[in-house]
């Protein structure tokens, strides 16, 4: 019986061209289609997406909110909200609108009040609505804030370096916040597409580590693949990754000592993404007080004079 082959989830099989599995930024590249609006989880989405965009929807929802209960008050007439008169009905709306916001957000400056009996229901409605919907817009802020994520910086290339009496694949990640990861360990994969042309499929070989784990990380780690004869790099050019549209995927897990829970971060360089015959410079120094002096920016650094060859 034919042995299953490994397959990390990304799936062994396309017909089209192919492109990495995984982005710069961590994602996977796959775009998600058929879907419906059931399938949508509003808090997910919320949590998930980028900062710029929750703000925007945040002021979003308090001006539409707003303005429904102003065209609300507005439909009632000037005669049921105090101290809300106006020479013109815009000003009469703007009236209403400010009016929405004072009860919505329970601040209740005074200026202008409900007097009739329609309009204290909208009122007393929209001031559970308002307390309602700031105490969801807490939880979700609460959420984006607390929920951790690791931050790992990775060099912009990877190199096959001398190593040894050999060579090795290397990169090189450091902790670009303050805070303490630790067991921190390293899973690393070569993607490759083999097979005669329109018939082709993805291959995942596991890369054996010099090191796959370490207890710390205040400073840099350089992950090494010793490439050996029993390497699937072994032999291997910078032709044959191209032909083979190499792809290294990277997988990091480790405990934030923050959170107190893992945190994962994933990474992955392309054929094209890889330095021959170069050293990565140190990152850190000694001063003479005898501290050690991390440069984060310079994870990716190489040694002055050495060769780059692609």
């Amino acid at each position: 019986m034919e042995q299953p082959t490994f397959d990390p989830g990304l799936t062994q099989k396309f017909t089209a061209t192919l492109r990495r599995a995984i982005n710069k930024d961590g994602s996977f590249n796959v775009h998600r289609r058929g879907t419906t609006w059931r399938d949508v989880h509003p808090y997910l989405y919320l949590i998930n997406t980028r900062w710029w965009s929750f703000s925007a929807l945040m002021f979003l929802g308090y001006v539409v909110m707003n303005t429904l209960f102003a065209l609300v008050y507005y439909s009632l007439g000037p005669n049921q909200l105090q101290g809300a008169d106006a020479p013109t009905e815009f000003d009469h709306f703007l009236n209403a609108f400010f009016f929405s916001a004072h009860t919505l957000t329970t601040v209740g400056y005074g200026s202008i009040s409900p007097k009739g009996t329609a309009a204290n229901v909208v009122a007393a409605i929209e001031a559970m609505v308002g307390l309602m919907g700031f105490a969801l817009a807490t939880g979700l802020l609460f959420g984006r804030v607390s929920r951790p994520s690791a931050r790992l910086g990775y060099s912009g290339n990877m190199l096959v370096a001398p190593y040894q009496d050999a060579t090795s694949l290397q990169f090189r990640v450091v902790n670009q916040r303050a805070n303490t990861l630790m067991e921190l360990e390293a899973s690393v994969m070569l993607m490759t597409a083999v097979g005669p042309p329109g018939q082709l499929r993805r291959e995942f070989t596991p890369l054996k580590l010099e090191r796959r784990m370490v207890y710390f990380l205040p400073l840099t780690w350089t992950l090494v693949h010793p490439i050996d004869a029993q390497s699937p790099l072994y032999g291997k050019t910078p032709e044959d990754l191209e032909r083979l549209q190499a792809e290294i995927l990277i997988l990091i897990k480790g405990f934030d000592d923050t959170f107190s829970q893992t945190v994962h971060s994933r990474y992955s360089y392309r054929y094209d993404e890889i330095v021959w015959g170069a050293r990565f410079a140190p990152a850190f120094t000694i001063d003479p007080e005898g501290d050690i002096l991390l440069e984060v920016n310079q994870v990716g650094a190489l040694a002055a004079g050495e060769a780059s060859n692609r």
